[in-house]
């Protein structure tokens, strides 16, 4: 019976969820050797070389990590949640909150944000302010550059970083949102399209996809209906782009939300896009007509669709929540 109740993720609760988004938007990502999102990196870094040292650097490798970090993650923090509470319940709820604002993004994407648009009257302080939140070049971009990929990330990041892991909490609980950050580390890790990579971090890649899928979709339509409500944004124009044009952006799932902020900006996004030392694309989502992205009004009004965005899909949630707590 115990070994059971280790194992079953308690239900998700409301008041959880909308603690641990305050708590996000009021204080940031909490920085501490501890964090989980550091210790799954490590664990991955240590069971990849393990792997790499048993001669199982291909798919079937790659495979034994998924389950190996996604199972023990989850396992470990519903033990832990599950012997805290033995020993007090407040302990094991307080545990639950702390790990699931750890695990959320919002307020740490818009310090990020913000810090790239305050540096752009000295572009090397700028450039160095996007590198954190992009991977291309950043030498060649000048401040309205900066801007756009910065805007670009915003939208991106909205739905891996904030809607996909309250979605994932909302419905599986504890392990849901754990499991999810695991696979999204480990995509960010292992699952690089690199001769290193290409087989060894496939199933984290195309599981991360599976798991933003949803996700992604969602937040095209969030996005549209939020700029609904907002002056100078188009609802029409995101709903219209995030359908036509999500396939220009490379993968299943980041084009949904890129598109879509495209066309709630009314703005074109992307353009010429380096990477050690070569272009990769030139190609830019919106509507040829509309001028490209890159103005201070433009980053503003970007940053206002991804806070309602994330607080409109949170609250969501919590109502849900609280509904189906009411009705059990």
């Amino acid at each position: 019976m115990a070994g059971q109740m280790v194992l079953a993720s308690p239900p998700p609760e409301a008041w959880v969820l909308l603690s641990a988004t305050v708590l996000d938007l009021a204080f940031g990502d909490p920085v501490y050797r501890w964090h989980p999102v550091r210790l799954m990196g490590r664990s991955i870094a240590r069971a990849e070389a393990c792997l790499r040292y048993c001669h199982l650097d291909g798919r079937a490798g790659g495979c034994l990590l998924v389950l190996l970090i996604t199972g023990g993650w989850s396992l470990a923090c519903l033990a832990t949640r599950h012997a805290l509470s033995v020993l007090h319940e407040p302990l094991g709820a307080a545990f639950e909150l702390f790990a699931v604002y750890s695990l959320l993004a919002l307020g740490d994407l818009l310090r990020h944000g913000d810090e790239v648009d305050a540096a752009t009257n000295v572009l090397t302080e700028c450039r160095a302010a996007v590198a954190k939140l992009v991977g291309r070049d950043t030498s060649r971009m000048d401040a309205a550059g900066c801007r756009r990929a910065t805007i670009e990330s915003l939208a991106e990041n909205l739905v891996d970083g904030v809607i996909a892991p309250i979605l994932w909490y909302s419905g599986a609980g504890l392990a849901g949102i754990v499991a999810f950050k695991a696979v999204s580390t480990m995509d960010s890790m292992v699952g690089l399209k690199t001769s290193r990579y290409r087989r060894f971090g496939w199933l984290a890649a195309r599981t991360d996809d599976l798991l933003n899928l949803v996700p992604a979709r969602l937040c095209w339509l969030v996005i549209a209906l939020v700029a609904l409500f907002l002056p100078a944004a188009s609802g029409a124009k995101a709903l219209r782009l995030g359908w036509q044009q999500h396939s220009l952006v490379p993968g299943p799932n980041p084009g949904w939300s890129e598109a879509a902020m495209a066309g709630a900006l009314q703005r074109r996004l992307v353009g010429e896009v380096w990477l050690e030392g070569r272009q990769v694309t030139n190609t830019w989502l919106g509507f040829p007509p509309d001028p490209p992205a890159g103005g201070p009004l433009d980053y503003r009004l970007a940053r206002r669709i991804v806070l309602a965005s994330g607080l409109a899909v949170a609250a969501a949630c919590c109502a849900w929540l609280a509904s189906s707590t009411a009705l059990a």
